[in-house]
């Protein structure tokens, strides 16, 4: 006996899956699994199959046609096959949650075909050879498979698999440990309204200087009731570090509106000139690109010399816009979706 895998079109009505079974039947094939996936052409009949020894791909086909299939595409298969799919792209999933960077890998085991990846972001598509994703890290997946044609099942598990490694990729991005390169450590994570106090009592640590540079103003620093609308904003996200001990020492905000984000910091003073302003500013950059954002802006003071040699360190093209006193720097996200 010997695995095939046999996929071919019947008409989606009542008995016609049946007849095709009773045609492989009548080989000798066994039917180990099937999967069904709806069409606008028809049902297409996936099965894996156990077949005798002697019967060749030719047999199978002509079994197939009598059986009112059509479309028909067959291939040789393996022990990996008798795993059900549901199972295959639940164990997947599970790989993308601790290795969202694996997504290409997980495409192309789950859907047998050739993945590569395009630099800039465009519409995701479904065509019958060839079905795109949004890559989590920028850009996109292009998966391109000849044979059999790729069905809207194939295409709705490719997209969920996406969706997948990008939470996990922004689940990564916001709660990790910060090694500075002075050696010290701390915490970086997602802010919460349970932040509001600790991150209102950090302002009043920081420098005169300190808020006028973040707040471009002069100001003794946001009310409780400002601090929680930055740290829950309608879209976007907030981040804090912290010390081991829960004291937070940064604050940084990307707030979104449309495809473009405003991203702002604030670090206590003792914490500045040590990498973390870039470490967070490189964070928001990171969670900008799935969330579709194609442009960050920063506002800064012509003379904060510290904030805008921290933007250039990023690694994005950059334009600036002076207007008095105040620049604003805008970064294209490399990868991203451009606007048309």
């Amino acid at each position: 006996m010997s695995l095939w895998r046999v996929r071919a079109t019947v008409d989606d009505r009542p008995g016609y899956l049946a007849v095709l079974a009773a045609s492989l039947a009548l080989r000798s094939v066994n039917i180990l699994s099937v999967q069904v996936h709806t069409t606008e052409a028809g049902a297409v009949d996936d099965f894996l199959v156990d077949a005798p020894a002697g019967l060749s791909e030719a047999d199978l086909m002509a079994a197939v046609e009598k059986g009112r299939g059509r479309d028909a595409w067959i291939g040789r298969a393996d022990a990996h096959g008798l795993v059900d799919p549901p199972t295959q792209a639940l164990g997947h999933a599970l790989r993308l949650v601790s290795n969202p960077e694996g997504l290409g890998d997980v495409l192309k085991a789950l859907l047998d075909c050739e993945v590569s990846w395009r630099p800039a972001r465009g519409a995701v598509h479904f065509l019958p050879d060839e079905l795109a994703v949004t890559d989590p890290a920028g850009g996109m997946l292009v998966l391109n498979r000849r044979h059999p044609a790729f069905t809207p099942a194939e295409y709705a598990r490719a997209q969920a698999l996406a969706e997948i490694a990008a939470q996990a990729t922004a689940a990564q991005l916001v709660q990790a440990s910060l090694l500075l390169p002075d050696g010290s450590e701390l915490s970086v994570r997602v802010a919460h309204s349970s932040d509001v106090e600790e991150i209102v009592a950090m302002h009043g640590r920081c420098s005169a200087e300190s808020l006028y540079r973040r707040y471009l103003t002069g100001t003794r620093g946001p009310t409780a009731e400002q601090v929680a609308r930055l740290v829950e904003p309608r879209r976007g996200c907030s981040l804090v570090a912290g010390t081991p001990d829960g004291r937070v020492v940064a604050f940084a905000n990307l707030l979104g509106e449309g495809d473009l984000a405003e991203a702002a910091l604030l670090v206590q003073d003792g914490w500045q000139g040590r990498g973390l302003g870039t470490a967070l500013l490189r964070r928001l950059v990171a969670l900008a690109r799935p969330a579709d954002i194609v442009a960050i802006e920063l506002h800064t003071h012509a003379d904060n010399a510290a904030m805008l040699r921290t933007v250039r360190r990023l690694g994005e093209p950059v334009a600036y816009d002076r207007d008095g006193s105040i620049v604003t720097a805008t970064l294209a996200l490399a990868g991203a979706r451009q606007p048309a």
